[in-house]
Protein backbone atom coordinates (compact mmCIF):
# COMPACT_ATOMS: atom_id res chain seq x y z
CA UNK A 1 0.00 0.00 0.00
CA UNK A 2 1.39 3.34 -0.73
CA UNK A 3 2.26 5.43 1.72
CA UNK A 4 0.23 8.94 3.16
CA UNK A 5 3.22 10.56 2.11
CA UNK A 6 3.83 9.83 -1.33
CA UNK A 7 0.45 11.27 -2.36
CA UNK A 8 1.55 14.36 -3.85
CA UNK A 9 -1.00 15.32 -6.24
CA UNK A 10 -2.84 18.21 -5.76
CA UNK A 11 -5.53 16.57 -4.04
CA UNK A 12 -7.26 14.87 -2.18
CA UNK A 13 -3.81 14.85 0.12
CA UNK A 14 -2.52 12.85 2.68
CA UNK A 15 -4.40 12.56 6.10
CA UNK A 16 -2.61 13.28 9.32
CA UNK A 17 -2.54 10.70 12.13
CA UNK A 18 -4.33 12.69 14.41
CA UNK A 19 -7.30 12.96 11.94
CA UNK A 20 -7.52 9.52 11.10
CA UNK A 21 -7.70 8.54 14.45
CA UNK A 22 -10.29 10.99 15.06
CA UNK A 23 -12.59 9.34 12.14
CA UNK A 24 -11.81 6.44 14.75
CA UNK A 25 -14.41 7.61 17.53
CA UNK A 26 -17.92 5.84 17.63
CA UNK A 27 -21.09 6.97 16.46
CA UNK A 28 -22.68 9.57 18.56
CA UNK A 29 -26.65 10.62 18.15
CA UNK A 30 -26.37 13.48 15.82
CA UNK A 31 -29.61 15.35 17.15
CA UNK A 32 -27.60 15.43 21.11
CA UNK A 33 -25.68 18.04 23.24
CA UNK A 34 -23.09 16.50 22.48
CA UNK A 35 -22.65 16.78 18.68
CA UNK A 36 -23.83 20.44 18.89
CA UNK A 37 -20.97 21.19 21.16
CA UNK A 38 -19.01 19.74 18.69
CA UNK A 39 -20.29 21.52 15.68
CA UNK A 40 -20.52 24.84 17.44
CA UNK A 41 -17.02 24.55 18.64
CA UNK A 42 -15.94 23.36 14.68
CA UNK A 43 -17.70 26.76 13.48
CA UNK A 44 -15.82 29.07 15.82
CA UNK A 45 -12.49 27.46 14.39
CA UNK A 46 -13.41 27.66 10.85
CA UNK A 47 -14.13 31.02 11.40
CA UNK A 48 -10.95 32.01 12.95
CA UNK A 49 -9.27 29.80 10.16
CA UNK A 50 -10.98 31.97 7.57
CA UNK A 51 -11.14 35.51 9.35
CA UNK A 52 -14.58 35.78 9.22
CA UNK A 53 -17.23 36.53 11.81
CA UNK A 54 -20.09 35.29 9.36
CA UNK A 55 -21.90 32.53 8.69
CA UNK A 56 -19.89 29.11 7.73
CA UNK A 57 -21.58 26.43 6.74
CA UNK A 58 -20.73 22.51 6.49
CA UNK A 59 -21.96 21.25 3.99
CA UNK A 60 -21.83 16.98 2.93
CA UNK A 61 -20.33 17.53 -0.74
CA UNK A 62 -17.67 18.23 -3.02
CA UNK A 63 -16.09 21.46 -2.70
CA UNK A 64 -17.65 22.47 -5.97
CA UNK A 65 -20.94 22.17 -4.58
CA UNK A 66 -20.25 25.60 -3.16
CA UNK A 67 -20.79 26.66 -7.20
CA UNK A 68 -24.03 25.93 -7.42
CA UNK A 69 -24.93 27.11 -3.72
CA UNK A 70 -23.84 30.45 -4.49
CA UNK A 71 -25.68 30.64 -7.03
CA UNK A 72 -29.34 29.41 -6.05
CA UNK A 73 -29.28 31.40 -2.82
CA UNK A 74 -28.43 34.79 -4.22
CA UNK A 75 -29.58 35.17 -7.95
CA UNK A 76 -32.18 34.56 -10.83
CA UNK A 77 -32.25 33.06 -14.07
CA UNK A 78 -31.36 35.57 -16.35
CA UNK A 79 -29.00 37.11 -14.17
CA UNK A 80 -25.44 38.80 -15.85
CA UNK A 81 -22.35 37.59 -14.12
CA UNK A 82 -18.95 38.20 -14.77
CA UNK A 83 -16.42 34.58 -14.64
CA UNK A 84 -13.29 34.98 -14.36
CA UNK A 85 -11.53 32.11 -16.19
CA UNK A 86 -7.55 31.56 -15.43
CA UNK A 87 -8.08 27.55 -15.61
CA UNK A 88 -10.22 24.60 -15.31
CA UNK A 89 -11.99 24.97 -12.63
CA UNK A 90 -12.83 28.91 -13.80
CA UNK A 91 -13.81 26.49 -16.58
CA UNK A 92 -16.06 24.67 -14.52
CA UNK A 93 -17.47 27.59 -12.42
CA UNK A 94 -19.08 29.26 -15.04
CA UNK A 95 -20.51 25.92 -16.44
CA UNK A 96 -22.73 25.52 -13.85
CA UNK A 97 -23.91 29.32 -13.85
CA UNK A 98 -24.59 28.63 -17.48
CA UNK A 99 -26.32 25.48 -16.96
CA UNK A 100 -28.38 27.69 -14.46
CA UNK A 101 -29.47 30.11 -17.13
CA UNK A 102 -27.16 33.18 -15.87
CA UNK A 103 -25.85 35.41 -18.32
CA UNK A 104 -22.09 34.43 -18.29
CA UNK A 105 -19.78 36.97 -19.36
CA UNK A 106 -16.61 34.68 -19.49
CA UNK A 107 -13.40 36.70 -19.07
CA UNK A 108 -10.71 34.35 -20.22
CA UNK A 109 -7.08 34.70 -18.84
CA UNK A 110 -4.03 32.50 -20.58
CA UNK A 111 -2.90 29.90 -18.55
CA UNK A 112 -0.41 30.66 -16.49
CA UNK A 113 -1.27 34.22 -16.05
CA UNK A 114 -4.07 35.59 -13.14
CA UNK A 115 -6.82 37.59 -13.62
CA UNK A 116 -5.15 41.17 -11.99
CA UNK A 117 -6.74 44.44 -10.75
CA UNK A 118 -6.82 46.05 -14.25
CA UNK A 119 -8.33 43.27 -16.07
CA UNK A 120 -11.17 43.08 -13.32
CA UNK A 121 -11.54 46.82 -13.36
CA UNK A 122 -12.09 47.04 -17.12
CA UNK A 123 -14.15 43.63 -16.66
CA UNK A 124 -16.95 45.52 -14.72
CA UNK A 125 -16.60 48.67 -16.21
CA UNK A 126 -18.00 46.95 -19.79
CA UNK A 127 -20.18 44.96 -17.71
CA UNK A 128 -22.15 47.23 -15.78
CA UNK A 129 -25.09 45.09 -14.42
CA UNK A 130 -23.53 42.15 -13.22
CA UNK A 131 -24.75 41.23 -10.51
CA UNK A 132 -21.80 38.96 -9.25
CA UNK A 133 -18.09 37.79 -10.09
CA UNK A 134 -17.50 34.10 -9.85
CA UNK A 135 -13.40 34.37 -8.96
CA UNK A 136 -10.64 31.49 -8.60
CA UNK A 137 -8.07 32.14 -5.52
CA UNK A 138 -6.20 29.38 -6.39
CA UNK A 139 -6.45 27.69 -9.59
CA UNK A 140 -5.54 23.98 -9.22
CA UNK A 141 -5.42 23.34 -12.76
CA UNK A 142 -2.76 26.18 -13.61
CA UNK A 143 -0.87 26.93 -9.80
CA UNK A 144 -2.20 30.21 -10.02
CA UNK A 145 -3.36 31.84 -6.34
CA UNK A 146 -4.97 35.00 -8.29
CA UNK A 147 -4.91 38.15 -6.55
CA UNK A 148 -8.04 38.00 -4.30
CA UNK A 149 -7.22 41.10 -1.60
CA UNK A 150 -6.55 43.40 -4.66
CA UNK A 151 -9.93 42.38 -6.21
CA UNK A 152 -12.13 42.48 -3.93
CA UNK A 153 -12.32 46.33 -2.84
CA UNK A 154 -12.97 46.76 -7.41
CA UNK A 155 -15.85 44.27 -6.61
CA UNK A 156 -17.01 45.59 -3.55
CA UNK A 157 -17.04 49.34 -5.44
CA UNK A 158 -19.03 47.96 -8.47
CA UNK A 159 -21.69 46.63 -6.40
CA UNK A 160 -21.67 42.46 -7.44
CA UNK A 161 -21.55 40.26 -5.03
CA UNK A 162 -18.16 38.33 -5.21
CA UNK A 163 -18.00 34.27 -5.21
CA UNK A 164 -14.55 33.02 -4.47
CA UNK A 165 -13.69 29.47 -5.21
CA UNK A 166 -10.94 28.93 -2.79
CA UNK A 167 -10.72 24.93 -2.56
CA UNK A 168 -7.23 24.92 -3.25
CA UNK A 169 -5.73 27.63 -0.96
CA UNK A 170 -8.35 28.14 1.96
CA UNK A 171 -6.75 26.36 4.81
CA UNK A 172 -3.00 26.86 3.94
CA UNK A 173 -3.05 30.43 2.36
CA UNK A 174 -4.11 32.91 4.65
CA UNK A 175 -7.90 34.74 3.70
CA UNK A 176 -9.57 37.89 5.19
CA UNK A 177 -13.09 36.72 4.25
CA UNK A 178 -14.20 39.75 6.36
CA UNK A 179 -11.46 42.47 5.66
CA UNK A 180 -11.48 41.44 1.66
CA UNK A 181 -15.52 41.38 1.33
CA UNK A 182 -15.90 38.15 0.26
CA UNK A 183 -19.41 37.32 -0.52
CA UNK A 184 -19.68 33.62 -0.65
CA UNK A 185 -16.32 31.58 0.20
CA UNK A 186 -16.42 28.06 -0.66
CA UNK A 187 -13.80 25.28 -0.14
CA UNK A 188 -13.46 21.74 0.67
CA UNK A 189 -12.11 19.37 2.83
CA UNK A 190 -9.72 16.84 0.82
CA UNK A 191 -6.91 19.95 0.11
CA UNK A 192 -5.30 22.67 2.13
CA UNK A 193 -8.01 20.92 5.54
CA UNK A 194 -6.29 17.53 5.49
CA UNK A 195 -8.81 15.33 5.61
CA UNK A 196 -10.76 13.14 3.33
CA UNK A 197 -13.15 14.44 0.36
CA UNK A 198 -17.06 15.26 1.89
CA UNK A 199 -17.16 17.89 2.96
CA UNK A 200 -18.09 22.01 1.71
CA UNK A 201 -17.30 24.70 3.90
CA UNK A 202 -18.63 27.64 3.02
CA UNK A 203 -18.63 31.29 4.35
CA UNK A 204 -21.66 33.39 3.56
CA UNK A 205 -21.93 36.91 4.22
CA UNK A 206 -24.82 39.38 5.51
CA UNK A 207 -25.11 40.65 2.37
CA UNK A 208 -25.14 37.42 0.45
CA UNK A 209 -27.89 35.99 3.05
CA UNK A 210 -30.17 39.24 2.18
CA UNK A 211 -30.18 38.36 -1.38
CA UNK A 212 -31.53 35.16 -0.64
CA UNK A 213 -35.29 37.12 -0.10
CA UNK A 214 -35.25 38.33 -4.02
CA UNK A 215 -32.99 34.87 -5.48
CA UNK A 216 -35.61 33.15 -7.72
CA UNK A 217 -34.05 29.96 -8.37
CA UNK A 218 -35.55 26.85 -6.15
CA UNK A 219 -33.54 25.01 -3.60
CA UNK A 220 -33.64 22.75 -0.57
CA UNK A 221 -30.66 20.92 0.44
CA UNK A 222 -28.59 23.84 -0.38
CA UNK A 223 -31.02 26.07 0.80
CA UNK A 224 -28.52 28.72 3.24
CA UNK A 225 -31.74 30.21 5.24
CA UNK A 226 -32.45 26.03 6.39
CA UNK A 227 -28.42 25.89 7.21
CA UNK A 228 -28.54 29.39 9.06
CA UNK A 229 -31.17 28.32 11.39
CA UNK A 230 -29.80 24.46 12.00
CA UNK A 231 -26.36 25.62 12.96
CA UNK A 232 -26.95 28.34 15.34
CA UNK A 233 -28.45 25.75 17.21
CA UNK A 234 -25.73 23.36 16.77
CA UNK A 235 -27.63 20.96 14.36
CA UNK A 236 -27.99 20.46 10.71
CA UNK A 237 -30.70 20.36 8.33
CA UNK A 238 -29.99 16.81 7.34
CA UNK A 239 -27.93 13.71 9.23
CA UNK A 240 -24.45 14.88 9.62
CA UNK A 241 -21.85 12.90 8.08
CA UNK A 242 -20.21 12.21 11.80
CA UNK A 243 -17.30 10.85 10.99
CA UNK A 244 -16.08 14.08 8.48
CA UNK A 245 -17.06 16.36 11.07
CA UNK A 246 -14.92 14.25 13.50
CA UNK A 247 -12.01 14.67 10.60
CA UNK A 248 -12.36 18.41 10.31
CA UNK A 249 -12.91 19.38 13.61
CA UNK A 250 -9.16 17.25 14.98
CA UNK A 251 -7.84 18.93 11.57
CA UNK A 252 -8.89 22.89 12.52
CA UNK A 253 -7.15 22.00 16.00
CA UNK A 254 -3.99 21.33 13.66
CA UNK A 255 -3.94 24.08 11.82
CA UNK A 256 -4.47 26.55 14.73
CA UNK A 257 -2.11 24.80 17.14
CA UNK A 258 0.57 25.61 13.92
CA UNK A 259 -0.97 29.40 13.30
CA UNK A 260 -1.73 30.39 9.75
CA UNK A 261 1.47 32.11 10.14
CA UNK A 262 3.90 29.57 10.10
CA UNK A 263 1.10 27.22 8.09
CA UNK A 264 1.90 30.11 5.25
CA UNK A 265 5.75 30.08 5.68
CA UNK A 266 6.14 26.43 5.51
CA UNK A 267 3.83 26.15 2.25
CA UNK A 268 5.46 29.20 1.35
CA UNK A 269 8.41 27.42 1.38
CA UNK A 270 7.23 24.06 -0.54
CA UNK A 271 6.61 25.97 -2.84
CA UNK A 272 9.66 27.64 -4.09
CA UNK A 273 11.62 24.40 -3.25
CA UNK A 274 9.74 22.63 -5.27
CA UNK A 275 9.81 25.47 -8.15
CA UNK A 276 13.83 25.99 -7.71
CA UNK A 277 14.03 21.83 -8.18
CA UNK A 278 11.86 21.74 -11.16
CA UNK A 279 14.08 24.55 -13.06
CA UNK A 280 16.81 22.97 -12.30
CA UNK A 281 16.31 19.80 -13.79
CA UNK A 282 15.15 21.91 -17.07
CA UNK A 283 11.36 22.18 -16.43
CA UNK A 284 9.33 25.78 -17.21
CA UNK A 285 7.25 27.21 -14.77
CA UNK A 286 3.68 27.86 -16.41
CA UNK A 287 2.66 30.18 -13.67
CA UNK A 288 4.00 33.75 -13.61
CA UNK A 289 6.35 33.87 -10.43
CA UNK A 290 4.74 36.65 -8.83
CA UNK A 291 1.43 34.21 -8.46
CA UNK A 292 2.93 30.95 -8.35
CA UNK A 293 1.12 29.14 -6.18
CA UNK A 294 2.01 28.04 -3.04
CA UNK A 295 -0.03 24.55 -2.77
CA UNK A 296 0.47 23.30 -5.85
CA UNK A 297 3.00 23.99 -8.94
CA UNK A 298 2.36 23.45 -12.48
CA UNK A 299 5.45 22.96 -15.01
CA UNK A 300 6.49 21.48 -18.48
CA UNK A 301 8.65 19.26 -18.95
CA UNK A 302 11.48 19.13 -20.65
CA UNK A 303 11.60 18.81 -24.25
CA UNK A 304 8.12 17.11 -26.17
CA UNK A 305 8.01 15.30 -23.07
CA UNK A 306 4.72 13.22 -22.62
CA UNK A 307 3.10 14.60 -18.75
CA UNK A 308 0.88 11.64 -18.49
CA UNK A 309 4.57 9.10 -19.76
CA UNK A 310 6.27 10.95 -16.52
CA UNK A 311 3.58 10.88 -14.38
CA UNK A 312 3.17 7.28 -14.71
CA UNK A 313 6.96 6.70 -15.07
CA UNK A 314 7.39 8.30 -11.28
CA UNK A 315 4.58 6.22 -10.22
CA UNK A 316 6.38 2.91 -11.18
CA UNK A 317 9.96 4.02 -10.10
CA UNK A 318 9.17 5.80 -6.87
CA UNK A 319 5.44 4.88 -6.13
CA UNK A 320 4.80 8.89 -6.02
CA UNK A 321 2.04 9.98 -7.99
CA UNK A 322 1.76 13.13 -9.05
CA UNK A 323 -0.58 14.93 -11.78
CA UNK A 324 -0.50 15.71 -15.30
CA UNK A 325 -2.88 18.46 -16.55
CA UNK A 326 -6.63 18.83 -17.26
CA UNK A 327 -8.23 20.44 -20.03
CA UNK A 328 -6.08 21.48 -22.66
CA UNK A 329 -3.03 21.30 -20.42
CA UNK A 330 -3.94 17.24 -19.89
CA UNK A 331 -0.58 16.61 -21.37
CA UNK A 332 1.36 19.20 -21.62
CA UNK A 333 2.27 19.84 -17.70
CA UNK A 334 3.00 18.09 -14.58
CA UNK A 335 1.19 19.51 -11.34
CA UNK A 336 2.89 18.51 -7.44
CA UNK A 337 0.93 18.91 -4.64
CA UNK A 338 2.67 20.73 -1.31
CA UNK A 339 -0.39 21.52 0.60
CA UNK A 340 -1.80 20.57 4.16
CA UNK A 341 0.21 17.76 5.73
CA UNK A 342 3.45 17.08 4.43
CA UNK A 343 7.39 17.72 5.52
CA UNK A 344 10.31 19.21 3.30
CA UNK A 345 11.87 15.80 2.98
CA UNK A 346 8.36 14.46 1.38
CA UNK A 347 8.54 17.52 -1.09
CA UNK A 348 12.48 17.47 -1.86
CA UNK A 349 12.16 13.21 -2.95
CA UNK A 350 9.30 14.08 -4.82
CA UNK A 351 10.98 17.23 -6.68
CA UNK A 352 13.77 15.20 -7.55
CA UNK A 353 11.78 11.66 -8.34
CA UNK A 354 10.03 13.62 -11.43
CA UNK A 355 13.62 15.00 -12.36
CA UNK A 356 15.26 12.30 -12.04
CA UNK A 357 12.39 10.35 -14.24
CA UNK A 358 12.61 13.37 -16.90
CA UNK A 359 16.04 12.71 -17.29
CA UNK A 360 15.69 9.25 -18.04
CA UNK A 361 13.43 10.53 -20.94
CA UNK A 362 16.01 13.12 -22.27
CA UNK A 363 18.72 10.02 -22.50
Amino acid sequence: MMEAQKLRIPGPTPVPPQVMEAMQRPMIPHRGDEFRRLHLGMIEKLREILRTSGDVFVIPGSGSLGWEAAIVNTLSHGDEVVAFVTGDFGVRFATVAERFGLTVQRVDVEPGHAARPELVRDALTRYPNARAVLYTHNETSTGVTNPLSEIAPIVRDHGGLLFVDAVSSAGAIPIATNEWGIDVLLTGSQKGWMCPPGLAMIAVSQRALREGTRAGFPRAFLDFTDWKTSTAKGDTPATAPLTHFFALDAACDLILDEGMDARAKRHAQAAAETRASLEAGGFSLLADSDVASDTVTAARPPGDMSANELVRTVRERYDIEVAAGQGPLSDSIIRIGHMGWFSRDDIARTAAAVVACAAVFAE
